[in-house]
């Protein structure tokens, strides 16, 4: 399957962000009540906004996406072979060292972790569902316990990384 052509899906008249008619709101998955897709510059995606507050360890949506067998922009791992194409809500979701959401894989559900404010970007950590990550990045989260440079929860840092994380370590203040 092309992901172009799953991209450009119509979307049905609904209030549920996924395009796909059999999925409902009312079956808990997500709405524009209560999340907003964030632009950024040049029109690429800044992730996914509350636009309601969220109590701390509570079911926020379902999920759902096409089975692909390869990792790419937008997918989440649910197995080593399978990963779950979702441009349209989880896989728009920014990376934290500490996240506020988290993806249960088995039951394809997004929960809280902590208490999300009205406004907040629903962020995850991308190591808790990814062996490997399609690109290794340089995190900017600003947390505490930021690992300064993220990859898959199997992968070792590549040369960029190593340089990057050289580079941090002299820099990052104590």
């Amino acid at each position: 399957m092309k992901t172009q052509a799953m991209d450009k899906a119509k979307t049905a008249v609904s209030s549920c962000l996924y395009p796909f008619k059999t999925l409902l709101v009312e079956q808990g998955y997500p709405s524009t009540e209560h999340f907003q897709i964030k632009r950024g510059t040049h029109g690429m995606t800044g992730g996914v906004m509350a636009r309601i507050a969220f109590d701390s360890r509570v079911r926020i949506a379902q999920i759902s996406g096409y089975a692909v067998s390869d990792r790419r922009t937008h997918t989440l791992q649910l197995s080593p072979r399978i990963h779950l194409y979702d441009c349209w809500f989880c896989g728009l979701l920014q990376h934290s060292c500490n996240p506020n959401v988290f993806l249960d894989t088995t039951y394809l559900e997004l929960w809280t972790v902590q208490p999300i404010l009205a406004g907040s970007l629903l962020t995850l950590d991308y190591a808790m569902t990814e062996d490997a990550l399609a690109r290794q990045f340089a995190c900017h989260c600003g947390e505490l316990n930021c690992r300064g440079w993220i990859t898959g929860s199997k992968e070792p840092l590549n040369a960029e990384g190593q340089a990057f994380m050289t580079w941090w370590r002299e820099h990052k203040r104590p």
